[in-house]
This record gives C-alpha cells, structure tokens and sequence, in this order.
C-alpha cells in the first residue's frame, strides 16, 4: 500500500500503529473495497474490528448508499428475525405495524453483522439464502423480497471449530469468509503499544484541558510486556484511568502495575547504580511475594478438588482439614504482611486450611456475583456491562435469566 494513503486511512479513522500485520489488513480492505464480495473481519475482542467495515464502505461504489452496523449478539434470539428481514403486521405479538428489516433498510448499501458467530442456528439459513441469492421473507409473510446489499461480519469466535461442534453452518461459513482479514491483538504488535497510551492519555488530557502525562522506560516496558486480553479496549480504559486520577504526570513502574491485574505481571529490577542492598532486597522480595500468592493459589485450586472428591467419598471435614497440613506449614513463614508492596495489595490475602474448607466454591456464585458487581459500577447498563465482563449482550441475557438477575 502506498504510504501516504495508508497514513490518511488512519488519520481518517483513528487508527493508530505502524505493524505490518495491521498495514496488511487495511490493504486488504482497500483492495477488495470497489469488489461485491463477502468479507469475514477475524480478531480477538478490543481489538478495533468496526473500522474496517467503514474503511471498505467509505472506498467502495455503495459509499452514497446507507452503512448499518448490526451488533448481533446484542439483539435477544427471539427477536433477530425481525431485527435483520422485518416482520408484517400481526406475525407475532406485539406487531401492530409492519415493519422493515436492516437488509430491506440497507438495500444497495453496506450491512456489518458484528459478532456473527452469535446468530442463532435458524436465522444462518436465512441469512446464507440472501448471500446467495439476495431473496428473504420478512417474519411472518410468504412473499419473497429481494436487496441488494454487500454483508461485512466480524467475529472473535474461531469459526473453524465452531462449524467442527455444529454451532454455525459450514456453507454460511465459507459464504461470508470469501475475502478473509485478520487483525491482529496487542500481543502481536507490541511497539504500537506506547503509540496507543500516548494517543489514549493525549486525547483524555486534552479532553479535560489537564497536563499531558509520559510514562518511565520501565513503565514503557511493562506496557509492552503485559499480554492485554482486552487489546485496544482494556489499554484506552487504563489509560483514561492514569491519566485521570494520578496525580503526578510521570507514570513509573509501580504506579502502572497497580493499574493492571497482577496475572503475569512483574515490575522490573533496575540498578540505579548505588548499590544499595535494600533497595535490590526490597525488588527480590517483590518477586518472592509473587511467587508465594501464585504458590498459593495453586494449592487453593488443588484443596477445591480434593475437597469435592472427599464429599464425595464421605470423608469427614476433620481428615480434609488434617491432609491440608503441609500447605499450612508452607504458609506459616516469617512474612510481615503488613509490609505486602503496594502492586500486591489486591491479591486476594493467604487464608488458613479452614478458611478454604469453609468455602463453598460454587464457581456459579462468584460468576453471580462479579455480574452484580459489573451491573452496579455500571448503573444496570447492560452494554457496558457486557463489554467490561469480555462477554457478548446475549451471554449477558443469558446469565442474567439463568441467576435470575432483575
């Protein structure tokens, strides 16, 4: 791709990054944009798959045509039928009118189905009979309309192994990935990590008219180190958060980690070229520390099964409690507690054999719970819940049915 066109492609769209994995995918897209042909967007969730869409309507003959982007897992099964083809009046329920679909709406334009792999079984087929022929039939009716519209999807869900388990069609899937783009995660374009912070916090501050924050070597670092599960989204959520609430403007190490969930974390040991030995104790000890929490969250998930397998076997609590022995010998060490460096405050704190015999485990519990806890940082908007749990509006409909969460 020509590199000036490139630079105002993501000028354009806000993206940011120079990796060639992501330079491939908006040639791709400007490639295959004057085409007619299906494209399936593939990618870990955050990781900015809704620009492409726009990139290949903006460039293509149906620019002045209407582009509707459709979250499909945000819409309940029971009603994606309607949403996507329409129904008549009085097909079900509640249908006083009738009304058009998103494919009779988009007619001679762009449709993006987000999160494609969500469709309910029945509406593929719908959906694979206008791919193949343009023809649907609104809920309802027995006339068959036909549309003119060019489908983008995008997915985080490995299509390959979901049509090896039967939860999407074979034939739909190769109807939708004629023109396959991957974009690829954090983790695969970690020197375009910083460009993003920097992008993110700028933005943030200026937003706020508040002083511009930079980050330390060793901070840079840890941001390129960290694997970000939630890519994109979860590093622009951090960063406003910095760069809202700290106070000091430099953002070293310590203060970035304590903004991170400590799974694979590890602040970095550097020399200041002192030589002072408690301060290179103090380091040591950071690593010691994580290593006992993840010794003993090890052991935690070792005590669950045992546990469940001694009820099982009608083992009394006495010889559960007395075979957790060792574990409480490992943890009865000198530790001051009080003294636990500040990255390592949130870990949950080491609790004795009884405490873990005392626990129920119910994995659905603290699933319950952390959903609660979602819907009330979020005032019950359910959209922003879904999107801080990592799980589509749909999971979140189903969870909230299954716990019997109003």
């Amino acid at each position: 791709m020509d590199e000036e066109l490139f630079l105002n492609i993501k000028q354009r769209y806000g993206i940011v990054g120079n990796n060639s994995k992501l330079k491939r995918a908006i040639d791709v897209a400007i490639q295959v944009a004057n085409t007619n042909l299906s494209v399936l967007i593939t990618g870990e969730s955050g990781v900015g798959k809704e620009a492409l869409p726009k990139i290949i309507h903006d460039n293509s003959a149906r620019k002045h045509a209407k582009y509707i982007a459709v979250n499909c897992g945000a819409i309940p099964e029971g009603t994606i039928d309607s949403e996507l083809f329409g129904h008549v009046k009085g097909a079900f329920t509640g249908a006083l009118n009738e009304r058009k679909g998103y494919f009779e709406e988009a007619n001679g334009g762009t449709i993006f189905l987000d999160e494609v792999g969500e469709l309910p079984y029945p509406t593929q087929a719908r959906l694979l009979r206008v791919l193949e022929s343009g023809e649907f039939i609104k809920v309802g009716s027995s006339t068959v309309q036909k549309t003119d519209v060019r489908v983008i999807a995008a997915t985080n869900v490995n299509m390959a192994e979901a049509v090896k388990r039967n939860k999407f069609r074979e034939d739909l899937f190769y109807r939708l990935n004629t023109i396959p783009i991957h974009i690829p995660s954090l983790r695969e374009r970690p020197d375009d990590i910083p460009l993003l912070f920097r992008y993110f916090a700028n933005r943030c501050t200026d937003d706020y008219k508040m002083p511009r924050i930079s980050v330390t070597p060793e901070a840079e670092q840890i941001l390129k180190s960290y694997p970000w599960p939630g890519n994109i989204r979860q590093l622009k959520n951090i960063t406003e958060q910095i760069a809202l609430i700290e106070r000091a403007r430099v953002i070293d190490e310590h203060t970035l980690a304590s903004y991170l969930p400590h799974e694979g974390i590890l602040v970095p040991m550097h020399n200041n070229g002192t030589g002072n030995n408690d301060t290179n104790f103090a380091n040591e000890r950071e690593i010691l520390y994580k290593v006992l929490f993840d010794m003993k969250k090890d052991m935690n998930e070792m005590k669950k099964l045992v546990h469940n397998l001694m009820q099982r076997q009608g083992v009394r609590k006495e010889d559960i409690i007395h075979s957790a022995d060792i574990e409480h010998e490992i943890f009865d060490t000198k530790v001051e507690l009080h003294s636990v460096p500040k990255q390592f405050e949130h870990h949950e704190q080491i609790i004795t054999p009884e405490e873990i015999i005392e626990e129920t485990f119910s994995l659905e519990e603290r699933e319950k719970e952390t959903i609660l806890k979602a819907l009330r940082k979020n005032g019950g908007k359910r959209k922003q819940t879904a999107i801080d749990l990592g799980i589509s509006e749909r999971t979140l409909y189903r969870k909230l049915k299954d716990y019997n969460i109003e």
